[in-house]
This record gives structure tokens, sequence and C-alpha cells, in this order.
């Protein structure tokens, strides 16, 4: 068995069963302890699971393929308009954060004539500025997650040491009523932590129907974001503004 084979022979094993143990995988695959051992740090890279003690849990949750394979397409109108609004709060020389989603692409489009720094780990908002002669443009590097199109991992966290962030435009996969804010994958929610450290503004960009729904890893509380842009069918402005998020709606 080659090693792509069998690095998707366990990446649809623990997809299936969420849990896999070294001992397991050894049997099943017909390898040592110590290729399983490499095998598993390597998908752990990846955002694809979490190494435990004597084996290995994914990394994300149960509606994570439905997700992506979606996001894309539904709420765009919602997305244009939100992206069109998160657009002015950025000014010239500002060095400016864009994370990945269909929403920081579409906020991508809408900058690319502005004299700006951006850094991103989004493949589609790379594409998008990559031509633009005003934008210069930095990428974080890292582990790739080809489903989310996006970078991710200790060497993505890394790079953003260097740099002084003047606005953070995040997405994120769920709102819960108490102000936090989640993704599907952990290592996903831990290089968005990781942006609002380096952050001095943090924006959340969204649309309403993320409200009410909490993924699999939170990367952000009440209290660590500072705006929220979303579509005027959220329905909870007064309550997050207590929370001390001002909420833009449009």
């Amino acid at each position: 068995m080659s090693v792509n084979s069998r690095h998707d022979r366990i990446i649809t094993l623990i997809r299936k069963m969420r849990k896999v143990s070294v001992h397991d995988l050894t049997k099943r695959l017909g390898v040592t302890n110590v290729t399983i051992r490499k095998d598993l740090s390597f998908l752990e890279e990846r955002g694809i699971l979490m190494r435990t003690h004597g084996g290995a849990v994914l990394a994300e949750n149960s509606y994570r393929d439905q997700y992506f394979l979606k996001r894309k397409e539904t709420h765009k109108e919602e997305k244009k308009r939100i992206a069109k609004r998160a657009a002015e709060f950025i000014f010239e020389d500002d060095t400016v954060y864009i994370d990945s989603g269909s929403t920081a692409a579409f906020l991508a489009r809408e900058i690319s004539g502005i004299n700006i720094r951006v850094i991103t780990n989004s493949l589609d908002v790379m594409n998008i500025l990559s031509n633009s002669e005003e934008v210069v443009l930095i990428s974080v590097g890292g582990s790739f997650r080809k489903d989310a199109g996006s970078f991710i991992g200790p060497q993505a966290e890394e790079i953003l040491r260097y740099f002084r962030i003047d606005l953070a435009f995040l997405g994120t996969s769920g709102i819960s009523a108490e102000g936090r804010f989640s993704s599907f994958n952990i290592f996903e929610s831990q290089f968005k932590s990781t942006v609002i450290a380096s952050s001095k503004r943090k924006i959340i960009l969204s649309d309403s129907s993320k409200y009410g729904k909490e993924a699999f890893s939170v990367f952000a509380q009440s209290g660590e974001i500072d705006m929220l842009v979303t579509d005027n069918s959220f329905s909870a402005g007064d309550q997050f503004a207590r929370f001390g998020i001002e909420v833009i709606t449009v």
C-alpha cells in the first residue's frame, strides 16, 4: 500500500469511526507502529485529526463536509453586501488580515484597488489579489486544507508574530447567543485565535444564518471581538451590544 493510499485509508477510517488507535491501524493496514505514528503526525499537521495517547480522534465535526460543499453558494447576496460594507472600514496603508471563506473572498474583490498590505491564509483571496498593483500580498504559508482552501498550523501561526495587524476580518461557522464564535476544525480555531491576539481590531463577517449555531471548536469569546458585520435578519444586536460587540447590519 502506497503512502498516499494509506493516508486515504486512515482518513476514511477516522471519519467513519471518529476515533482510532495505533494498534488497530497497524492491524488493518499491515504496517509498523512507527509508520502509523508518522502517518498520524502528518495528518495532524493538515488539520484532519488530533493525536491522542495511543491513537487519534477526528479534528472536525460531522457536518464539515456538507458545510464546505454548500457554503460558497448559500446566502451569496447577503455575503456580497456584508463584504461591501466591511470594505468601508479599510483605509490606505492599513495592514489587514483576511480570513478564508466565501465572504472573505468577496471582501478581497472589494479592496483590490486600495494601497494596503493584506495578510491571508486563503488561497481564494491570494488568487483574487495576486494581480493587484496596489495590494502588498502576504501569505502565511503552513499546511493546506483542500476542503477549506486555507493554510493552517504552527508555521502559519508563527509568521503572524512578525506583523502588526490593524484590522482582522474573520469568518465563523457558528455564533452562539452568548457571543461565542466557533469553527468546525480545531486547528482552524487555533489559527484564528492567533490572528485575534495579533490584531488591533477584530471584525467577524457572517450572514445571520450562523446565529444560534455552535460548531466544534470555539475560537473567540464575546470580549475578544470588536464588531460583527451581518445582514439585517440578525436579531440579537442589542444583546451583542451589551457584550461590547458593535453590530453592523446590511
